[in-house]
């Protein structure tokens, strides 16, 4: 009888050895469970986090572009300054190459110099038609091409004077930038400094300009592309650049079909 019950109790232990291996494999198969899904909520949060800062990032630059188009169809509404000819009962301009400002600058003279610059305004009626021809070209196949030739002239008389800096590497970069539209201006107060990365590189500084090189008050800075720099900028480089950026905005939409194209 006594033999019996160590066989019993021999066979408890075995049972009772074997059901505490088990509840450690089960329980270090739990926690390397626990671990692998939070590891995967980890690279899923993280992974939303980006997608919310881009998507963050591309409604900034769609606010921007609208901001632009708006200020572009406003500015270059026909109706404003045939208004304020008509009401100081003075006869407008007829309208030849737009880059020529030398006549409509004559118009801050006295009554008198008016007078004597009707004979100028009459000889000024004819349009360039070479460049009319080339931009009407153009509109009936919009292209982003900087070959074709009406985009060629306004590289060669606005883009590249006006995105000429002592810099010449760093405006290289601008321009293509702009080009591509990966170009973005912001206002340097309302980056928090905790949220810029630590291998951000910032070129330039408050009181300097990256792309003149001069010491003047910054107030914003760019970054190029998926570049982690940073360069601040003085308010005539940022007037320089957004002029270029409002130009590419209103001829892509042009391109993309998204403004009403008017005779």
């Amino acid at each position: 009888e006594l033999k019996l019950k160590d066989e019993e109790c021999e066979r408890l232990s075995k049972v009772r050895d074997q059901l505490g291996q088990e509840l450690e494999e089960l329980t270090a198969s739990l926690f390397e469970e626990a671990h692998k899904m939070v590891k995967e909520a980890n690279v899923k949060q993280a992974a939303a986090e980006k997608q919310l800062k881009e998507a963050q990032g591309k409604i900034d630059v769609l606010q921007a572009e609208v901001a632009a188009l708006k200020t572009l169809v406003l500015s270059t509404s026909p109706t404003s300054p045939t208004k304020e000819f008509q009401s100081s009962g003075k006869t407008p301009f007829k309208k030849g190459h737009a880059r020529n400002k030398s006549t409509s600058s004559a118009m801050g003279g006295s009554h008198q110099d008016l007078t004597m610059m009707q004979p100028i305004v009459k000889d000024c009626k004819e349009a360039d038609l070479s460049l009319y021809n080339e931009f009407r070209s153009w509109k009936d196949e919009p292209t982003m091409d900087r070959t074709c030739p009406f985009l060629d002239k306004i590289y060669r008389e606005d883009i590249f004077p006006c995105l000429t800096f002592s810099k010449s590497e760093l405006a290289s970069a601008v321009l293509e930038a702009v080009e591509n539209n990966t170009l973005s201006i912001e206002p340097v107060g309302l980056q928090p400094v905790r949220f810029v990365k630590a291998s951000a590189v910032e070129c330039g500084g408050p009181k300097k300009c990256a792309l003149s090189g001069q010491s003047k008050s910054c107030k914003h800075r760019i970054k190029l592309g998926d570049s982690s720099s940073y360069y601040y900028i003085s308010p005539f480089c940022r007037y320089r650049i957004t002029s270029v950026c409002n130009f590419f905005t209103y001829i892509r939409y042009i391109q993309q079909g998204l403004l009403k194209q008017q005779d």
